[in-house]
Formats: C-alpha cells, sequence, structure tokens
C-alpha cells in the first residue's frame, strides 16, 4: 500500500521526483534501507504544541531561580531550577513513540532565513500574534497567521525535492544575556516576546531532523492531504500534564529522554525530540481540537482499533546552549514552567512522497 511521507511540514514535490528509502531482507530480517518513493499530489498539516515541564507542583519561582545565571526576572518568567536536570543522572530507558526500522528522512535546513513569527494558522487561523510565542520555521517560505491550503501550495521551499509543507516549533532562548536587565520591559514591541514573558536571545538549531518512521506492527497508508497533526499540550500544567509529551537529551545520551531541560557534558548539543502521533481515523484530516483525527499508538506500537498506521513523525532539534540552567523554550503567557514542545502546526500541501512499496519492520 503507499506511504505518504508528510509531517511537520507543508510538503510539495515536483511531478516525476523520487525519493529514495528501500527496504532490504536478509536471512529472514527486514532491514531499514531505501524504500523507493514516487512524488504524488497530497499534503499534509502536523503540529508540536507548547507543553510545561512535567513532575508535580510548581514551586514558587521567586525563590527557585538564580538571577545571575536565568537573568534578571527570572522569578517572573521562569524556569525553576528544578527544571533542570544533570542528564548524567536520567536513567537509561523510555524511548518514546515505538517505530519500525523503515524511515525516511526529509531536509530541509535549520531556518537559517530566519522564518520566524508568533502566528499558529492551525489553532488560529487569521489571527496575527495567534500562539502569543515565537516559531521557527522551515520548509514553506509563506507561512503566517493568514496561511490556507492554497497559499502553501503556491510557496517556495527551503526544503529539498521540492516539499512544501510547513514545520515549525516554539524557538529555544539563551537567557545568559538578560541578567541585570529589566526584563518586562526590554524587546517588548516583539511579538511573542517579552511582553508576553518570553525573554533573551534566539538560539538556531545547529541541526534540524525530520524523520518519517515505520510503525513495529502494521504496515502504514498514504496520510491523505492537508492532515493536521499536533503534539505537546500548551496548558499542560492545568490539564494535568499527561499530554506534554516533553522529551529532552544530550548527543551522547539518546538512550536516556527526559521531561526537564538537559544539562549536558561540554561539547554535547542539548536535543528536543518531539514525537507525532500516527493513528489516523481514516476519514478526517483536522478535528474541533486538532488532535482526536490522528493519536498515538500504544505502547507496543500498535494502534487503537479503529485506526491506520501512517508514517510517525519524529522531529529531533540540536541546539548548543550556553552554560548551566540559562535557556527556556518560548511559551504562552501565564506559564509556570515549559521545557517541552510548543504548538507547532504543519501542513503539507499540494503532493509529497509515496511509497511504491509499503514498509513493515520485523519486530
Amino acid at each position: 500500500m503507499p506511504l505518504e511521507l508528510l509531517g511537520l511540514v507543508v510538503v510539495q514535490h515536483s511531478q516525476g521526483v523520487l525519493c529514495h528509502v528501500e527496504v532490504r531482507r536478509r536471512r529472514g530480517h527486514q532491514l531499514a534501507t531505501p524504500l523507493s518513493f514516487r512524488a504524488v499530489r497530497s499534503g499534509l498539516l502536523i503540529g508540536g504544541s507548547l507543553s510545561p515541564l512535567t513532575g508535580g507542583a510548581r514551586p514558587a519561582l521567586a525563590d527557585h531561580c538564580d538571577p545571575s545565571v536565568q537573568g534578571a526576572g527570572c522569578e517572573d518568567v521562569g524556569p525553576a531550577l528544578e527544571d533542570f536536570t544533570d542528564i548524567r543522572q536520567v536513567p537509561p530507558g523510555d524511548g518514546g513513540v515505538r517505530a519500525g526500522r523503515g524511515s525516511f528522512t526529509s531536509r530541509c535546513g535549520r531556518n537559517e532565513n530566519g522564518h520566524r513569527n508568533s502566528d499558529n494558522y492551525i489553532v488560529a487561523p487569521g489571527v496575527s500574534n495567534g500562539a502569543h510565542h515565537v516559531h521557527d520555521y522551515v520548509g514553506n517560505l509563506t507561512t503566517n497567521g493568514s496561511s490556507t491550503d492554497e497559499s502553501l501550495a503556491a510557496g517556495g521551499t527551503t526544503c529539498r525535492l521540492g516539499d512544501r509543507s510547513t514545520y515549525f516549533w516554539p524557538v529555544l532562548r539563551s537567557r545568559q544575556d538578560v541578567a541585570g536587565e529589566d526584563v518586562p520591559a526590554r524587546h517588548t514591541e516583539e511579538p511573542g516576546g517579552a511582553a508576553e514573558g518570553n525573554v533573551g536571545t534566539i538560539l538556531l538549531p545547529r541541526s534540524v531532523m525530520l524523520q518519517f518512521r515505520g510503525n513495529p506492527v502494521s504496515r502504514v497508508v498514504a496520510m491523505p492531504r492537508f492532515l493536521r497533526l499536533i503534539t505537546g499540550d500548551a496548558k499542560a500544567a492545568t490539564n494535568g500534564g499527561a499530554g506534554a509529551r516533553a522529551q529532552w537529551t544530550c548527543s551522547g545520551f539518546t538512550n536516556r529522554l527526559t521531561g526537564r531541560y538537559p544539562l549536558c557534558p561540554r561539547g554535547s548539543p542539548v536535543l528536543r525530540v518531539l514525537d507525532f502521533p500516527s493513528c489516523w481515523d481514516g476519514q478526517n484530516t483536522d478535528s474541533a481540537n486538532h488532535r482526536t483525527q490522528v493519536v498515538f499508538p500504544g505502547r507496543n506500537g500498535a494502534c487503537p482499533a479503529g485506526t491506520r498506521a501512517i508514517p510517525q513523525l519524529r522531529m529531533t532539534l540540536a541546539y548548543s546552549v550556553p552554560g548551566g540552567p540559562s535557556f527556556a523554550v518560548d511559551s504562552l503567557p501565564g506559564s509556570t514552567s515549559i521545557a517541552g514542545s510548543t504548538s507547532t502546526p504543519i501542513t503539507s500541501t499540494t503532493t509529497g512522497c509515496r511509497a511504491r512499496r509499503s514498509t513493515r519492520s520485523s519486530r
């Protein structure tokens, strides 16, 4: 069956362009080497959403932050010192959403062109500063709060092979440069910035990996055009934290995921891992809460009854951060702490990658 690779992106490929990811078998095992993908007309919209850190009640920030490291005003905007953890103290364990071994990677850069805004055309269509925090974008060059399927389909892209999907995520900021300054008054004119409690210098990712992965127990089917996907919970602190899905680690420690900001050894970049749902209801491309049309699989990777497995998108963002607990993800105004995924909608526009042969990975 066909496999369509669209995730945190709006994807549009030129006719006849081929992507290669083949599955080979050897001695009864299925190996993830290039499946053969062909460009077809299809599209998908996916997003990651702002998630507060998880782990119990939040302390009063005035007693749990260090202005000399985290910047003046950290008692007002956080994060707390407890929101950080030494990655070497995190035990190996859960690797996030379980996926099959077949995969395809969309290469779209790391936002070297500085495409940013504080909009969210999935959750707040037509609204300027609808997200109240700043997003980094790769893929479609036209994405803003007024984007439509038609405008995205006509836009340019940073992705290879003509992929016009829109991938975006809340920015990560260094807090070191705000020490000793009046943070609330600093750059208040920036939409989604200091006026919303998001302060510091935006850090450009060192790398962005957009990987679409197979399902470990069943065949995947093609994603429908303009499918919306969201991960995380912008109000996780209020909603109990179950939907936060914040995942962080460091290079060299990828078998250790944590819901807190990681303190990495010198020379080890911080890695932010965003897993998206991959079990589609087979009918709808969106829903009232932008979530029920695609849900997460169970711990064994199996999709719930009545849903179909589609390629599972994992976005991995690598950052060089200042030493110590002095960085944070942009969040919604009033959020107590947010080391997670933030609202990051994505839309694949008119064309995507389709597999000539679907993948099924060995268990």
